[in-house]
């Protein structure tokens, strides 16, 4: 019981002491009104909530989210190499590289991947 009293104290003494350090060596020392306000994708949040939203930064977020969960979903592609049929293994690959592939193409000709044009 004396034990863990002690243990209990030397940790809460330890923990204070560093709070009370990390205080004194902090290099936020001052508020400043533009550090303090909080950031949005760029947006000003004191601006008007009225301001026109730009399509084509969603169309560019909606494509990189696809994209990397079909690149996740490869990943368990490269264990299951070795539990599987070889010739099964390669078609499943080359048919989600392929749906990849043509994913893609489709978003260029449709002109998706461009920022400014």
């Amino acid at each position: 019981m004396f034990m863990m009293m002690t243990l209990f104290i030397v940790c809460s003494l330890i923990t204070s002491i560093m709070m009370m350090m990390n205080i004194v060596i902090s290099k936020k020392k001052y508020s400043d009104r533009e550090k303090s306000s909080p950031f949005e994708c760029g947006f000003d949040p004191l601006s008007s909530p009225r301001t026109p939203f730009s399509l084509r930064f969603y169309l560019i977020s909606i494509i990189f989210l696809i994209f990397d969960i079909e690149i996740v979903i490869m990943f368990p592609l490269i264990p299951s190499m070795w539990f599987s049929n070889p010739l099964i293994w390669i078609f499943m690959f080359l048919i989600f590289s392929i749906l990849l592939i043509w994913g893609v193409f489709i978003e260029w000709n449709d002109g998706s991947l461009f920022w400014m044009k």
